[in-house]
């Protein structure tokens, strides 16, 4: 067995705790505490996160996407194989070091995908360019936590409370999407997404590329309208 080996540490900023970038091989791991937060080999739901997001905005000219986590990149690449060329997608990452590591040790990674012209990277909260969205997205897809609880970063909660769930709303074009990505369900949060006048599919995906081994959760919560 390959034995792992620590890359680098990063302070979350906020007094978010400490992220650790190791690797084992081909095989690259990001933890916080004794919590891996994400893993190379685990792809499968972060691909769902932008396949069924953009599957709903499929029609959408000129679609404009805001992924909010970076982490390793799979979301994005994802997104990018299904958008069209006019496409715009922001990506907003909270850890400078998380963005020093695509463009770093984890290059081969992400290949060309943040010098796709339709990428824009901001090193900033989510929730500042959600707060500012004034209906300026087609989808929202967030993938900033182990869930709709701020494990990394208590700040993290306000983005799926209900006032948070409202600004997202308000940051949508009628008929956009909000996708959350959960390591497991949490029925109060979709509660809260359907007061929040979304309509709401909660859906179980496969966390591996290959459909095996544990699920992981995706919500679409899509805003009424056209």
């Amino acid at each position: 067995m390959i034995p792992w080996t620590h890359l680098d540490t990063a302070q979350i900023p906020g007094g978010g705790g400490e992220l650790r970038l190791k690797q084992r091989g081909s095989e690259f791991s990001i933890l916080l505490g004794q919590n891996e937060l994400m893993n190379s080999r685990l792809s499968g739901s972060e691909q769902a996160l932008a396949t069924l997001s953009c599957a709903k905005i499929r029609d959408r000219k000129q679609p404009r996407i805001l992924i909010g986590g970076l982490g390793m990149g799979f979301t994005l690449r994802a997104a990018l194989a299904e958008l069209p060329p006019d496409a715009q997608v922001v990506v907003v990452e909270l850890v400078p070091a998380v963005v020093a590591w695509a463009r770093g040790p984890m290059a081969e990674v992400f290949g060309t995908s943040l010098n796709d012209p339709r990428v824009t990277i901001r090193e900033d909260e989510v929730g500042k360019l959600i707060r500012a969205g004034n209906a300026a997205y087609d989808a929202i897809l967030l993938d900033v936590d182990n869930g709709p609880e701020g494990l990394t970063r208590n700040g993290n909660n306000a983005l799926y409370d209900s006032t948070g769930l409202a600004l997202a709303r308000a940051a949508l074009r009628p008929g956009g999407v909000l996708a959350v990505w959960a390591s497991g369900p949490a029925s109060k949060f979709t509660q809260r997404l359907r007061k929040t006048d979304f309509v709401v599919e909660e859906l179980s995906v496969p966390a591996r590329a290959n459909g095996r081994g544990a699920k992981h959760v995706i919500w679409l919560a899509t805003r009424p309208g056209s």
